[in-house]
């Protein structure tokens, strides 16, 4: 499996406009390829692919006083970028989805760029990182490297640089618990889980709007160009920064949770971007991060050796955990109560026993067999 380790760059002023350089490099390349794909279709109904661009930049270089400041690899990369917007966009197509044809990148819409081999272009020397065409830079690293590098991409983000590089590690399979847990997330509660336990949501990012508000207030009455507007945009840049981070660490720490207790772990497998089309509810389900969540525990699964098991979603809180008889109920509804069997308990928990049931391979209100249970004292979260 792969698995991302990011450190903070501690850049000197040369190296940072070096950096700034490079960016700007590749978003004017970015954006040319794209303009040479899009007017070679309407003018002339050609389909100009990665291949042909690759094979004309070497000529792109010779013709520009830009292209060479910046490393070979790094610049392939960026028509690879283009050519995989492409590719999506014609994914979506077939698939009858909105379409969303690829977009030139702005001022600020092109954070990183990437160098596809560790090693070449792109390596950490004497604690240090070496970049070519930039120079040894210093980094702050928490932590060393697992597993082989295989790619290294720079990034800017509101608070400065960073780099991530992607390694191949092995899985670290944790012991056996014999345990399993259907898991339904909510926003009343950021989840509950299948033995009845709760985690409560942090709304991270309702807990922050009067800051991210004040923040937005300062930027729009700078003057547009001004250094006071950027000192601005950057400070809001980084409370929002702070959001996103508080709601990853709390991911991180419920994911870590689960997969340390339990070896089969059923969630439901959600289109959370149909869900957001309810205009209702958009913003809390934005912020409980249900995506994010599920794409950690999944990483997180895979390196210990765990099972992770998407169920349909269908009639979950509506089917009864211990008959399997559907009992209709409004959204507003969070008690369940079933008429048939006189099983009484919060919707919540009923949709965890369900999703349990069904990553387990039985029907609804099938009960559990003996021994499938886990034996541990209830864990508050």
């Amino acid at each position: 499996m792969r698995r991302a380790f990011v450190y903070k760059l501690r850049p000197s002023r040369s190296q940072l406009a070096k950096l700034e350089e490079t960016l700007v490099t590749c978003r004017h390349l970015y954006n040319d390829a794209l303009a040479e794909r899009k007017e070679a279709w309407e003018n002339e109904q050609q389909s100009i692919g990665f291949a042909a661009q690759s094979a004309s930049l070497p000529q792109r270089k010779r013709s520009s006083s830009y292209l060479p400041s910046v490393h070979s690899q790094v610049l392939q990369n960026v028509l690879r970028r283009v050519d995989q917007s492409f590719q999506n966009f014609f994914r979506r197509c077939k698939a009858g989805d909105a379409p969303g044809y690829p977009r030139f990148k702005g001022r600020g819409w092109y954070d990183s760029f990437c160098y596809p081999q560790y090693g070449n272009g792109a390596k950490f020397k004497d604690g240090r990182l070496v970049l070519s065409k930039v120079g040894h830079i210093k980094v702050f690293r928490d932590r060393p490297l697992g597993g082989k590098p295989k790619t290294a991409t720079v990034i800017r983000k509101a608070d400065g640089w960073y780099v991530s590089v992607l390694c191949e590690v092995e899985p670290e399979p944790l012991p056996k618990t014999g345990a399993a847990v259907g898991v339904d997330v909510g926003i009343t509660h950021f989840a509950t889980l299948s033995t009845g336990e709760t985690v409560e949501n942090p709304r991270c990012y309702r807990k922050a709007q009067r800051r991210l508000a004040k923040a937005q207030r300062r930027v729009s009455r700078r003057k547009k160009g001004s250094k006071l507007r950027e000192k601005a945009k950057a400070l809001l840049g980084k409370a929002h920064q702070k959001v996103a981070r508080s709601r990853r660490d709390h991911a991180h720490k419920i994911a870590k949770d689960l997969v340390e207790r339990y070896d089969r772990i059923a969630v439901e497998d959600l289109n959370v971007s149909g869900m957001v089309m309810n205009h209702h509810l958009a913003k809390a389900i934005s912020d409980s991060g249900w995506t994010q969540f599920i794409q950690i525990l999944s990483y997180k699964a895979e390196s210990a050796g765990r099972e992770l098991v998407k169920v349909n979603p269908r009639n979950t809180s509506q089917a009864c955990s211990g008959c399997g008889e559907l009992v209709r109920k409004a959204l507003a509804a969070r008690w369940h109560s079933c008429p048939s069997c006189g099983c009484e308990l919060d919707r919540d928990h009923n949709a965890a026993k369900n999703i349990l049931n069904i990553g387990s391979g039985r029907a609804f209100g099938e009960p559990m067999p003996t021994g499938a249970a886990s034996n541990r004292e209830p864990h508050v979260l």
